[in-house]
């Protein structure tokens, strides 16, 4: 077997605190081998070249999570773990890409003398999107809620998209006018998408009744008061339409199987969150159901409800927010327990109604006024 270092001996080898070693044991990242006689943490010589591995990674920049997945593939050959690496760099360049295109509209908009209306533009807002690492190409707009959707801004011609991200769901028939506090997401919009305004839900620039329709499509979650948003869209607009979904009512924790069975920690997200009908009656909006299609080409943390293995892969898992909200520890325990269950045929044992389905009610919900 080699011979076998203490805790203590590998921190000193490698410059890594015994906390962070004990951290990575906790996560299943890098798990000592061995344990002493008395119980001690005891690494051996393959448990210091993972580590080696690991640290290298952090070197370039990666996350816990991508690191994890790096490392986890036995089987890859070195060309494939080398593909791999080659594919996360890139998304890597691309996601600093945006980021400096975000600082440089944000140089130019000062040197103009337009400031935004966040105090700090660069503050914790903007980190958390950074941090999120946000991909968004993950996140499309699906055909069959977007015809929900647009059929419920009725005539309005024009248009204001609240949180609009990179611009999912935005009608193409429509003269939009979009709105995005993140400096970052705004970047990622496409060329020749509608105008977007540097602005947060709360605190609208616009005079009383300027749009025919107000949308916000999964972004009330994210406001710091969903309720004073909602009132501001009221009143920029005649008509409202909101998508959200039923997070605070426990039968959709319990309905859908990945927070039911692998990610509990969903539960304690929506903690203090406004129930939809108070969202509803805010708005003196009626309440529609939103059925997710099987094959739904958006990314949305439940998209994937029929496509269990579509969660394995980072990229999806990078477009949802849940996931960066419950944290790496949480996000590793439950790739790892749905990747044992998909392999070993318990997730298909624990749901066998599903693949007959070719829809499902999960919560999602449509407010309009």
């Amino acid at each position: 077997m080699g011979q076998l270092l203490s805790v203590g001996r590998v921190a000193e080898l490698t410059g890594v605190t015994v906390r962070a070693l004990r951290y990575y044991d906790g996560i299943g990242l890098v798990r000592p081998g061995a344990r002493t006689g008395a119980g001690y943490r005891a690494y051996a010589p393959a448990d210091i070249e993972r580590l080696r591995a690991v640290l290298a990674y952090r070197r370039l920049g990666f996350g816990l999570r991508e690191i994890g997945e790096l490392v986890d593939a036995p089987d890859a050959d070195a060309v494939a773990r080398l593909r791999r690496l080659r594919e996360l760099l890139g998304e890597r360049r691309d996601r600093t890409a945006a980021m400096v295109r975000a600082v440089d509209a944000e140089l130019e908009a000062r040197g103009r003398g337009v400031r935004t209306r966040q105090a700090d533009p660069f503050g914790a807002q903007l980190y958390e999107r950074i941090g999120a690492d946000y991909v968004a190409d993950a996140r499309r707009t699906e055909p069959r809620i977007a015809e929900q959707v647009w059929a419920a801004l009725g005539d309005a011609r024009t248009v204001l998209n609240v949180g609009a991200g990179t611009g999912s769901y935005e009608p193409p028939d429509r003269e939009v006018t979009a709105v995005e506090p993140s400096a970052v997401m705004r970047a990622l919009r496409p060329a020749g998408a509608a105008r977007c305004v540097a602005a947060t839900a709360e605190q609208l620039p616009f005079p009383d009744n300027s749009f025919d329709a107000a949308m916000a499509f999964s972004t009330v979650h994210h406001w710091r008061d969903p309720l004073a948003g909602l009132r501001e869209l009221r009143r920029v607009a005649r008509r409202v339409v909101v998508f959200t979904h039923d997070a605070t009512d426990a039968a959709w924790r319990h309905r859908f199987w990945l927070s039911r069975d692998y990610l509990p920690e969903v539960a304690g997200l929506v903690t203090g969150r406004p129930p939809v009908d108070a969202l509803a009656r805010a708005l003196g909006a009626r309440i529609e159901p939103v059925l997710i299609p099987w094959d739904c080409a958006d990314g949305f943390f439940e998209a994937h409800w029929r496509r269990p293995e579509a969660y394995l892969d980072p990229r999806v898992r990078r477009a949802v927010s849940v996931w960066t909200r419950v944290g790496p520890a949480a996000e590793l325990r439950a790739v790892t327990a749905l990747r044992d269950d998909l392999a070993s045929g318990r997730w298909t044992a624990r749901n066998p109604e599903i693949t007959t389905l070719h829809s499902a009610e999960l919560g999602l919900r449509l407010l309009v006024a």
